[in-house]
């Protein structure tokens, strides 16, 4: 326990370096290590138990590095040969990005997965945040990261004797993690401020360094806040209620927005990673309204064209929700002092801008104030615009604004290093930075089957002794019974076929569905010729009681005197378990409900290691399942009837009679050809296409070089477009309740011929507009069964003159599809040069309607 008196003179120390190592310290700071292996070899060798002990927290080991260890290094020539190669691969590796045209991405997210010893992070979202830092570096893409500092970070977990999870939480000592606390030029840390109703909440600034990319982590534990209040909250990560939620987004969205600032960086384009930090727009409406001297709707005009926002949720039970009484409570002074209505700022969170009573949801408000939306999948872009639907209700579902990009990993942080070794002889020496080259992973071929078969063997007794010992440690914690620790020690077979299951414990991801039939799966794990055995790990919110039973009845199931050798629950699941599975494991398992899982990317990081899937076919696998080389549960289709039960006996089904075969089936020298086949075709084809750099690469293109563009226009004119758009939307909408259609010209009579036209011609009244103002445009497609339209093509038509304030558009489209079509008409105020930057408005009026 500390012994706390005040006052305190606080300082650092630094470990005492020889000359020959100087820059150890600057390779522990900047967490390339993480990634880079010639300079996390330089830590491990130095002393490899402690480099374990440290949890692979360079800062702390050279911090308890013996001064004898570190001159035996100086004075050995192989290691400073070693250190050498690793500063070469530092410094090629952390070459500051000049962005072009002065582009700069301002990245905000919750959570961050970058690695084990920063717990900043609970799951799916910070461990891909944290791979798009990665990959941005890899790519020198112009790009700061904004973060919350926890001090407490996300629970860790263990079990009791029962089994029922249980949660305690280890306080971070910022000094001694690689960030360092930013400094003034007086030495003294930067602040910023946000104002609450209880007053101002300081904010300290830390930075770290990932590669060539710099983040900024806010962290408001200080003792310039007076209140315990205000220094907890950044004190847990997905921690207590929503009035904490919404004082975490506060200072994530507006107090980095301030942290930028401060610091000198002046993004060009913003990118909220989920809604937790939708705030952001807020501060930069005010500031436009302050600074610029624009109107609310100005500033919003202004400010959304360099906004993007990713949705990774596809249910709505998953948005972070207030009570219009509580954003007053936070808001109403902000709203106040920066002459923004009230009432006005609820509406862009508000799925109906009119109902007072309707909470402000983050994500509404995000994609009110973000030309550009994507979601994170393409079946995750369907789910999304379903989803979001009613926020353009006149536009058909599949033309809603929001477009996908893919998720990927960062492969060198995921690949294991035998595997990697294996590519040094017969990939091309580059390898780790030629990606995108799909003919180059098409050497994956030339492995011998019995080389790559070793190396996964070699993973895979790795993983079995690293859960023997954790399981060993569990239950000697926890005082379990002599017989059951001594089973710790003894449970999976290194040769049976290993099937992985990791993930958080939410229900929709059905961690308990394989054990539907227990007699049933009882046959196929304890088969004597042929075992089966499973590894489990995860974690329930401390608030998710359903989740928290799944893993009671996992653990439970896994004491049965058949199964206890045959289904292990390895405890607190982190980055580091998460590597050892998806490295070591024969088959990866995910079987969420179909369309309820966004992305997913741990069926991604197993398969560069070879590990084959076996998935429900959603999120990034149902883009992948054709050249995966694994199994689909279930198909593409919606089920109205019991998913779980038809997904649970295809899970069998598919073990009982193939899967189980095929990895047992032994042709001459005791290898199964056709698993090594299906590995190889898994890591040639999905590796490349799953790459966090295809992932930010498409980012770029897609999304942040628009908005890049789109910014560098309105402030070349001193924002005064800005000011033309709000006033010209302003009288849109006051006309438009009159723009009508007067005559939609004759419909097609009869069969029309292949490759021949169609005259399509639609008159509209348009009073007070010019037809410059409108776009009209017609939508042609195959007629479904149902009567609508499906397999469509937008054509624009173009304007053919007019009389009085009546205008005539027309254009002869050529149909490109035969059989039973039809097309329909449709205007909509032409504010927008592309359609995925459609603002949310239901200005759109259809033909005969």
């Amino acid at each position: 326990m500390p012994f706390n008196i005040h006052p305190i003179r606080e300082f650092v120390v630094r470990p005492a370096l020889p000359e020959p190592l100087s820059r150890m310290t600057e390779l522990a700071y900047n967490i390339l290590w993480a990634w880079e292996p010639s300079i996390r070899t330089l830590f491990r060798r130095l002393d490899p138990v402690l480099w374990k002990d440290s949890g692979y927290n360079p800062v702390i080991m050279l911090g308890r590095v013996s001064q004898t260890a570190l001159e035996k290094a100086a004075a050995d020539p192989r290691y400073i040969q070693q250190y050498q190669t690793a500063c070469k691969d530092f410094d090629a590796q952390t070459k500051s990005p000049a962005g072009k045209d002065g582009k700069l991405i301002a990245y905000f997210s919750a959570e961050y997965g970058l690695t084990e010893c920063l717990p900043v992070y609970s799951g799916g979202l910070g461990v891909l945040s944290g791979d798009h830092m990665k990959s941005a570096s890899d790519v020198a893409m112009p790009l700061v990261g904004v973060a919350l500092l926890y001090q407490l970070g996300y629970f860790r977990q263990y079990l009791n004797a029962d089994g029922w999870q249980q949660e305690r939480f280890l306080e971070n000592d910022f000094y001694s993690l690689p960030i360092k606390p930013s400094l003034d030029a007086g030495e003294k840390q930067h602040t910023v401020a946000v104002q609450l109703p209880s007053g101002p909440v300081i904010i300290r600034v830390w930075t770290l360094d990932v590669g060539r990319v710099r983040m900024l982590f806010l962290d408001t534990n200080t003792p310039e806040n007076s209140r315990a209040e205000d220094r907890g909250i950044t004190s847990q990560l997905y921690g207590g209620d929503n009035d904490m939620r919404i004082r975490q987004e506060i200072v994530l969205g507006i107090g980095g927005m301030r942290a930028l600032e401060l610091l000198g960086y002046k993004p060009t384009v913003f990118h909220m990673n989920e809604g937790h930090s939708a705030f952001l727009a807020m501060e930069r409406i005010r500031l436009f309204i302050e600074r610029q001297g624009l109107t609310f709707e100005e500033a919003l005009e202004a400010t959304r064209v360099n906004n993007v926002f990713t949705t990774h949720t596809p249910v709505p039970a998953g948005i972070d929700l207030f009570d219009p009484g509580l954003v007053y409570h936070y808001f109403s002074q902000f709203c106040a002092d920066a002459k923004i209505e009230f009432d006005r700022f609820m509406a862009l969170g508000r799925r109906n801008a009119n109902d007072s009573g309707e909470p402000l949801s983050m994500a509404i408000l995000a994609l009110n104030t973000s030309a550009y939306r994507n979601a994170v999948s393409r079946l995750h872009r369907e789910v999304s615009q379903e989803m979001w639907h009613a926020l353009w209700p006149t536009l058909p579902v599949w033309e809603t604004p929001i477009t996908s990009v893919t998720n990927g990993v960062h492969l060198t942080s995921w690949v294991n290093g035998d595997l990697a070794f294996l590519y040094d002889q017969y990939l091309h020496p580059d390898w780790r930075h030629r990606w995108s080259d799909l003919e180059m992973w098409k050497l994956i071929c030339d492995i011998p089957n019995e080389e790559l078969l070793e190396v996964h063997r070699r993973r895979k007794r790795r993983l079995i002794n690293f859960i023997r010992e954790r399981q060993t440690a569990s239950a000697f914690r926890r005082k379990a019974a002599a017989a059951e620790q001594r089973y710790s020690a003894e449970v999976l077979d290194p040769h049976a076929l290993t099937i992985g299951f990791a993930r958080r414990f939410a229900t929709y991801k059905r961690a308990t569905l394989l054990f539907r039939d227990v007699a049933r799966l009882k046959k196929i794990l304890c088969d004597r010729e042929r075992p089966v055995q499973i590894v489990i790990a995860g974690k329930a919110h401390p608030k998710d009681q359903p989740g928290k039973a799944f893993i009671r009845e996992i653990v439970q199931l896994s004491r049965d005197p058949d199964l206890w050798k045959h289904i292990v629950f390895v405890e607190d699941y982190d980055m580091k378990i998460a590597r050892e599975l998806v490295q070591g494991v024969d088959l990866w398992l995910n079987n969420p409900r179909r369309g309820e899982e966004a992305c997913g990317t741990s069926g991604m990081k197993a398969a560069m290691n070879g590990v084959l899937n076996l998935s429900v076919l959603d999120g990034w696998f149902d883009e992948a399942y054709e050249i995966s080389g694994g199994w689909a549960i279930g198909d593409r289709e919606e089920y109205t009837d019991d998913q779980d039960g038809i997904h649970a006996s295809n899970i069998y089904y598919l073990l009982e009679s193939e899967i189980v075969p095929l990895f047992y089936a032994q042709s001459e020298g005791g290898l199964s050809n056709e698993w090594v086949r299906r590995m190889k075709t898994c890591m040639m084809n999905l590796t490349p296409r799953f790459d966090a750099r295809r992932m930010v690469q498409e980012y770029d293109d897609l999304l942040y070089a628009p908005a890049h563009r789109n910014w560098t226009q309105m402030e070349a004119n001193s924002f005064a477009e800005a000011h033309e758009r709000s006033v010209w939307n302003t009288k849109v909408r006051e006309i438009w309740p009159q723009v009508s259609f007067v005559d939609m010209g004759p419909a097609p009579t009869g069969p029309v011929m292949s490759g021949k036209p169609v005259s399509v011609r639609a008159a509209i009244r348009i009073p007070g507009l010019r037809p410059e103002d409108v776009r009209v445009e017609c939508v042609i497609g195959r007629i479904s069964s149902s009567g609508g339209l499906e397999e469509t093509e937008v054509v624009v038509l173009p304007n053919r003159g007019g009389e009085g304030d009546v205008a005539v558009f027309e254009r002869d489209v050529i149909p490109a599809q035969t059989g039973r079509l039809g097309y329909a008409v449709r205007v909509s105020p032409n504010h927008y040069d592309d359609p995925l930057t459609r603002p949310v408005t239901s200005l759109l009026k259809w033909g005969g309607r």
